[in-house]
């Protein structure tokens, strides 16, 4: 499909990038994730800056990844000639244990066969592409460099003729070489065999973390791109989950819902866990709990909907006017004001996630006392802000309102507590909070049921429908047999489906009526079909959905209704975790598999 967001994405749980399928590499913020960006053509054609390999008409160029692995590899092919780029950023583990993963994109070129011919366009923009970057080729490397707005620096190692790389000369390839750039100058020049290792134990480690995760008798080729990518939005210094590894990208093009999403939101993150802590990966579980448990210094500390990626409290939010946006769909926003809004489902979205951690690792749980402290606190905040509205799950810029899903994830915030409390032989809370649990539900059952619609609806009193409800079974709030949540999914079959796919509501927001579907929506919908017996609809919904990825099986975070282009930041955790749990649903893992003991 023409302009659809046919990348891939690279990384080392330090920083990521992403290179269309024709090679070109045109996001990449080094040396973080939510640094500022090295190459941004992304989000302007112009002046963002990319590093791409230009050949002749003749070649034909098809991408993907190595099996098993996060190594993207480009083919260049015609008759005669042919390379491969082999793209990855270095990550394997040390003799001391724990991991290299440095700053740095290697970009491995393979000869195939022939005499290949093509043209290098190095051209990074630090810094945003704010102010000029100027190049310069010394002995070891090529350094670009910014010190206008801010000092910056990024250096490229590289086996071929640096003067051809900078001026953009033909280079005729009759064996392998490299590039290789990074945030920081190395102590030791790189050589082709230094890099060839290099991409040899980036191998080995990904096909290790693959050998730990369950296969599957169906989608398992899902799956398993699914669970890579989440771990790629992992951010091993902390243990904090990324949304996506991109800014800005429009949920609609030419619209303003641009948003940054390179931050850490308690509701994604924890979701992502729950679902990578059911495929095995205990280490990435464990690390995102040090990561909340590190957040809540204060036993009666609220939770915010999100953070810095290292755990920053204020990510102040941004507009870079000089950047045109994504197909020139402005504004480009760094930061995200979403952080100081209030959002009730959070705390039973990291209750549910805190109960998972203890009912599936509880013989080495290192942190239990402090997981009980903020069980604790987190039902002392619910019992006291529970009936008050909030901006809800969707991020509502203007008023509040008493969104049903809210109120279920206060339930189920309650309900897992109790359940924590009973795992660890803590009796003198339950009777208060049995108590408080039944109060919530009583409450939701009498005001977010609307007899007119016929379902749970979107806020108490509206008639609007909202597919965050469906999500009242598969948290325990309700029976997926009875009648008023058969109803419900049949509702929102009705006024919300589009083609297969879902809005998320249609009722106005901030910004007007949304136009492109919210992808995890239809996954939670075709989880609901299956849920209440139609198995067959679901299947069928399924693999039509995942015929609208891009050509690796990667989704962003929206679906154009009529194009089925994707649209919205990439790749998105949130869709991602939603396929594994909707493949595994409609999957049948084997015996020997459901025995399988993982430990990662």
């Amino acid at each position: 499909m023409k302009n659809n967001l046919d990348y891939g994405i690279i990384g080392n749980c330090r920083s990521a990038a992403l290179i269309s399928k024709n090679g070109s590499l045109d996001w990449c913020c080094l040396p973080e994730f939510d640094s500022s960006s090295v190459f941004a053509k992304l989000l302007d054609e112009e002046i963002g800056g990319s590093f791409e390999f230009k050949v002749s008409s003749d070649y034909s160029i098809t991408q993907s990844y190595l099996d098993n692995t996060s190594i993207l590899i480009t083919c260049f092919i015609s008759e005669d000639h042919s390379f491969e780029v082999h793209d990855f950023m270095p990550r394997y583990k040390k003799e001391t244990e724990d991991y290299y993963a440095p700053p740095e994109v290697i970009r491995y070129i393979k000869h195939i066969k022939g005499k290949p011919e093509f043209i290098v366009t190095y051209n990074p923009k630090l810094e945003y592409a704010l102010g000029t970057t100027h190049t310069f080729i010394k002995d070891d490397f090529i350094v670009s460099l910014t010190d206008k707005e801010k000092y910056d620096t990024l250096f490229l190692y590289t086996s071929f003729d640096k003067q051809k790389v900078v001026e953009g000369k033909l280079i005729v390839l009759e064996e392998d070489g490299f590039f290789q750039f990074g945030y920081n100058e190395k102590l030791f020049v790189p050589d082709i065999n230094k890099v060839a290792l290099e991409l040899e134990r980036t191998k080995v480690y990904w096909l290790n973390w693959m050998e730990r995760t369950p296969n599957y008798k169906l989608y398992n080729k899902e799956i398993a791109r699914s669970a890579m990518t989440l771990k790629l939005l992992s951010y091993e210094k902390t243990g904090a989950v990324l949304a996506a590894a991109t800014t800005s990208l429009p949920e609609t093009i030419g619209e303003v819902r641009n948003w940054d999403y390179r931050f850490c939101w308690i509701r994604d993150a924890s979701m992502v866990i729950k679902v990578v802590s059911q495929l095995g990966h205990k280490r990435m579980a464990k690390k995102y709990m040090k990561f909340i448990t590190n957040l809540i210094p204060d036993k009666d500390e609220k939770l915010q909907i999100m953070y810095g990626i290292n755990g920053e409290k204020k990510l102040t939010e941004l507009q870079l006017e000089h950047l045109s946006g994504y197909q020139n769909s402005k504004p480009v926003r760094i930061g995200n004001a979403a952080y100081s809004q209030r959002q009730n489902d959070i705390y039973g979205i990291l209750m549910d996630v805190i109960h998972q951690q203890l009912v599936r690792f509880r013989t080495d749980i290192e942190n239990g006392e402090e997981l009980w402290s903020i069980t604790k606190g987190i039902v002392w905040i619910v019992n006291k802000h529970w009936k008050e509205a909030d901006k809800g799950i969707w991020e509502f810029r203007t008023e509040d309102r008493h969104f049903t899903f809210s109120k279920v994830l206060c339930w189920v915030a309650v309900d897992k507590a109790i359940k924590v409390a009973e795992i660890l032989g803590k009796s003198h809370k339950l009777s208060k909070w049995i108590a408080l649990e039944a109060e919530i539900k009583k409450d939701i059952m009498e005001n977010a049921w609307n007899d007119d619609v016929n379902a749970f609806t979107q806020s108490y009193g509206s008639a609007d429908l909202d597919a965050s409800v469906l999500l009242m079974e598969p948290y325990g709030f309700i029976d997926a047999k009875s009648p008023k949540y058969i109803s419900t999914v049949k509702v929102i079959e009705k006024e919300l489906s589009n083609d297969g796919l879902l809005y998320r509501y249609k009722n106005k927001d901030d910004f007007g009526l949304p136009s492109s579907s919210f992808t995890i929506c239809t996954f939670w919908f075709i989880n609901s079909l299956y849920k209440i017996g139609e198995e067959r609809k679901a299947k069928a919904l399924f693999d039509q959905l995942l015929s609208y990825s891009n050509h690796l099986g990667l989704f962003s975070e929206d679906i154009d209704f009529k194009t089925k282009r994707l649209l919205g930041n990439f790749p998105q955790a949130y869709s991602h975790l939603a396929l594994i749990e909707t493949a595994i649903n409609l999957s049948n893992i084997t015996e020997e598999e459901k025995v399988k003991v993982v430990m990662n």
